[in-house]
């Protein structure tokens, strides 16, 4: 079903729809055929599987298309732009979360997930704070929703912001934007070198996941009145670089000091492209308009007041540090 709707997006964004992006209609596409005629659970598992494993292969090849000089555009000033935003992001999300009532384990996993990287995040830094199903739960789906939100309006948002600078507009997408996938299909929305840089940023907060685990399963045991140490914190696989970031930075490696022939990085960027299409297909299937709904309205003021600190703050950082 992705797949059908890729070449369907293909189709109209080369003979009626020029100009939009076979990704964006692709996404757009799926998004009303998935709220209106496909809800069948029997599409859950492939949806699922394209949305996580295509868009793992789609950033795994973007690396040949891309060398250690692009990402030197990014310089330290992007570096520490990251570090301060997942900063005062975790510092936002646990303040406002107490303050609201909500558990401490639900405002760590929302910190989390929302400073690094969607669900994955979640995932990884439930086990070493002890947090039930229902918390999880909880966060994952506001954390999915507040990252739809920003992946629909941030390139609106950047462009009016920032203009063309697609250094920018990287910046805040990648910077703010809650799971792989959003990063991409909003990034995706303005251009092809936007999609570069917010992918470089995002993989930088990616490479920090480790560092959050650790911080916040030392301070849980510290709470808990445990001797511990770093080493005695059990990290699971998603806390370390995933495949695909290693494999990123694999080909970004090969491309810049073997300099792969101009064939080589087109098939790259052919192959990258297409699974970036079909991933945002499933994505689009997969999201659930009538969640937004059934949020609560606690849950949704917790969500919107994150968000609105994530882009303002972004916006004053990128302000002091990129411009």
């Amino acid at each position: 079903m992705a797949l059908v709707i890729a070449i369907v997006s293909y189709l109209l964004n080369r003979f009626a729809l020029q100009g939009l992006g076979a990704a964006t209609i692709a996404i757009l596409l799926g998004i009303i055929l998935g709220n209106v005629y496909f809800k069948q659970p029997i599409l859950f598992l492939g949806t699922a599987w394209s949305e996580k494993k295509l868009l793992e292969f789609s950033v795994m090849f973007l690396g040949a298309t891309v060398t250690f000089q692009t990402i030197g555009k990014l310089g330290w000033s992007g570096v520490g732009f990251i570090i301060l935003q997942m900063i005062a992001t975790i510092t936002f999300v646990l303040f406002v979360g107490k303050k609201l009532g909500f558990s401490h384990n639900i405002t760590v996993l929302m910190a989390s997930g929302n400073a690094v990287c969607g669900s994955s995040a979640i995932a990884a830094v439930e086990p070493v704070i002890g947090a039930d199903t229902g918390e999880k739960r909880t966060s994952i789906a506001m954390v999915n929703l507040m990252g739809t939100i920003l992946m629909l309006t941030l390139p609106l948002i950047g462009t009016w912001l920032f203009g063309s600078n697609d250094l920018l507009r990287g910046a805040l997408i990648g910077g703010t934007e809650q799971s792989v996938g959003q990063v991409v299909a909003s990034a995706t929305m303005v251009n092809s070198e936007t999609t570069t840089l917010a992918t470089l940023f995002k993989i930088m907060r990616i490479i920090l996941l480790v560092f959050v685990v650790l911080y916040f399963g030392t301070r849980h045991q510290k709470e808990r009145k445990i001797e511990t140490s770093p080493s005695d914190i059990k990290l699971k696989r998603q806390s370390f670089l995933p495949w695909y970031v290693m494999g990123f930075l694999v080909l970004c490696t090969l491309d810049t000091f073997v300099h792969f022939a101009p064939e080589l990085s087109a098939t790259a960027k052919f192959i990258s492209g297409w699974c970036e299409t079909i991933a945002l297909a499933a994505i689009g299937l997969r999201l659930n308009l009538v969640e937004f709904v059934k949020a609560g309205k606690k849950l949704l003021i917790y969500g919107i007041s994150t968000l609105l600190f994530q882009v303002i703050l972004a916006f004053i950082l990128i302000s002091l540090l990129l411009k």
